[in-house]
């Protein structure tokens, strides 16, 4: 088994690779073996990546336009006009189609190779499918198992790996020696997904106008990252800020300490899509000047804002999705008669631990 401080190299080693892979290495990360922290070096500015109009278009036609829906009952909740923006309905059921098809549009390669906690596995799997493309995906083996279940339904292969003894960056890394004609994709990480991940900027600057602030699930940042840069594109003024658990806040931890923070393992919160040992290093790039801030939300906080979407918007949510609104009523001093849209990023939750979290009083 290999040592933490071996599996964070992996990790390290994984970005590098994959970044080289795809010729977009425009920068060095410096990796110290001393901390816990990864310190990106060159180019910061916000406009760390060019978003192709042509390819964001092709994009934009494949997938489905996000679900707005307004609830009075959840304004009161929050003390501020809230609309909510649902990927829950997008195809595979979360945003991750966006990203997904983005960077396998993108690709040369016929065989993709992507970690992920199942979102990006089965929007990666269907996507692939659409191209005659093949898909593997690394998946923890505490990932839900509807998520695992449809990977293999859209066609995708699945590796389980037990996190807690082999992390998914050393079983990915040894795929890409197994097949070195295929391509390594982050799931977050990566200029192809955060462009895919900008569209959903690009619609809510187009369908819902100008709002005071947008609030949006942060796991290794890559829908983050595309939010702002999309926004930014369409000259919009809205804050963005991101909501993560409280168990796996590297994301706010490194944006207080100015460089990238890495856990020390894969944090155990409910919201599966959060669970990454660090923001990308790419999206840091981008956040780290272009995020208003990292709103931390507590387990029973994410299990209250599925209750409240369910109850108050009729709709399910799945734990990482619930990270926005938890944060927004968690934090509402920030948001008091403010306009604020609460990205919920999906909707894939095995059936039993909804019920049990929608039945909590």
């Amino acid at each position: 088994m290999l040592s933490a401080a071996s599996q964070r190299q992996l990790f390290i080693q994984l970005y590098v690779l994959s970044l080289r892979s795809s010729r977009l290495l425009r920068h060095k990360t410096r990796f110290r073996n001393s901390s816990t922290t990864l310190q990106p070096t060159g180019d910061k500015r916000v406009k760390f990546l060019e978003l192709s109009p042509d390819h964001l278009a092709a994009v934009r036609k494949a997938i489905r336009p996000t679900t707005l829906i307004r609830s009075p009952r959840l304004d009161e909740l929050v003390g501020a006009e809230i609309l909510i923006a649902s990927e829950t309905f997008q195809y595979t059921g979360s945003f991750k189609f966006r990203a997904a098809y983005s960077a396998a549009l993108r690709s040369p390669a016929s065989r993709l190779i992507a970690a992920s906690s199942g979102n990006f596995g089965q929007a990666l799997a269907y996507a692939a499918s659409l191209m005659n493309k093949e898909a593997i995906i690394v998946m923890p083996d505490n990932s839900a198992a509807v998520k695992v279940e449809a990977v293999k339904r859209f066609g995708g292969r699945v590796e389980l790996v037990e996190t807690k003894k082999v992390s998914r960056a050393q079983r990915v890394s040894e795929l890409s020696e197994q097949y070195p004609d295929a391509q390594v994709l982050s799931a977050y990480d990566h200029d192809d997904v955060i462009a895919g991940n900008s569209t959903l900027a690009a619609e809510l600057a187009e369908r819902a106008g100008e709002y005071d602030a947008v609030i949006v699930p942060v796991g290794g940042g890559g829908l983050s990252a595309g939010l702002v840069m999309g926004l930014q594109q369409a000259g919009s003024k809205m804050e963005v800020f991101g909501a993560e658990p409280l168990l796996a806040n590297d994301g706010k931890r490194s944006l207080d300490a100015g460089k990238i923070i890495v856990n020390e393992g894969e944090p155990q919160t409910i919201a599966d899509g959060a669970r990454t040992l660090s923001l990308g290093v790419r999206n840091w790039a981008i956040l780290h000047k272009g995020i208003k801030d990292i709103l931390e939300v507590k387990e029973e906080d994410i299990e209250s804002a599925i209750r409240s979407l369910f109850n108050l918007a009729n709709l399910k949510s799945e734990p990482t999705g619930g990270l926005a609104l938890g944060a927004a009523v968690a934090h509402k001093h920030l948001f008091q008669g403010k306009r604020v849209i609460c990205i919920v990023s999906g909707g894939n939750v095995d059936t039993e631990v909804f019920l049990r979290i929608v039945g909590k009083k």
